[in-house]
């Protein structure tokens, strides 16, 4: 059976149909799933895209969080779902203190569109794991609130935790330890800046993007092969 994802959008996301083709091309059943939704019942994994939720006001992620679909997002995170937010997703996602820490303006104050060379660190999460540790890949970047900080003691226990999981080569937007991605402390909610979407096809310059959505869908197989199937939703 095809996993079977939920690909949320809010008023302002823009990313999400390069998610559902992507991970389409795995095989994977994409759907998009509205802020609205109050339930995420039948899914086996949950994706945040990225974008401009709610056109960033007050600052990217806050007014999203505050949609309905993410209490069920909240719910099925804690439940051990796999959820990955991508960029506008990161943000969202620590706006709603599924992840810890803030995603604020780049270093310079410069909005970013290249490609970057991020590692892999830690193979503990839904995002990563079965790749190498150390494997590194070219995955685009597109921000300008992309710049990870968090307090000492937050820091100290990211790193205690195993929980950073992806880290720049080359520092693009002034992150702290060079983060480009972390896990939260069972591993199932990921968030990164990086769009894996965007480096899916050679047409676009990479597939790089690519190892990291199929690891994502061999977490959601496992999954599967372990639970019953349930009902499915409306999505629109």
């Amino acid at each position: 059976m095809a996993p079977r994802v939920a690909v949320v959008v809010f008023p302002g996301t823009n990313c999400e149909h390069d998610v559902i083709v992507s991970l389409s091309g795995l095989g994977a059943q994409a759907e998009l799933v509205w802020h609205r939704e109050r339930h995420l019942v039948g899914f086996d994994a949950v994706i945040l895209p990225g974008g401009f939720a709610h056109g960033d006001y007050l600052r990217p992620g806050a007014l999203a969080r505050f949609s309905p679909v993410m209490a069920a997002v909240a719910e099925f995170a804690a439940s051990g779902g796999p959820v990955v937010g991508i960029c506008n997703g990161f943000q969202v996602l620590t706006e709603a203190r599924l992840l810890p820490g803030a995603l604020q303006k780049n270093r310079g104050l410069h909005f970013l569109c290249q490609p970057a060379v991020i590692e892999v660190v830690s193979s503990r999460s839904v995002l990563t794991r079965g790749i190498p540790v150390g494997t590194e890949l070219n995955v685009p970047i597109n921000h300008f609130d992309g710049s990870y900080v968090c307090d000492a003691q937050t820091l100290a226990e990211l790193r205690a935790e195993d929980r950073i999981v992806l880290r720049y080569r080359e520092n693009p937007n002034g992150s702290i330890d060079d983060i480009a991605g972390i896990c939260n402390a069972t591993g199932n909610v990921v968030g990164l800046m990086p769009h894996p979407e965007r480096a899916s096809s050679e047409l676009l310059g990479s597939t790089d993007g690519l190892v990291l959505l199929r690891s994502l869908l061999a977490a959601e197989e496992t999954e599967i092969t372990t639970s019953a199937p349930s009902p499915p939703v409306p999505t629109w």
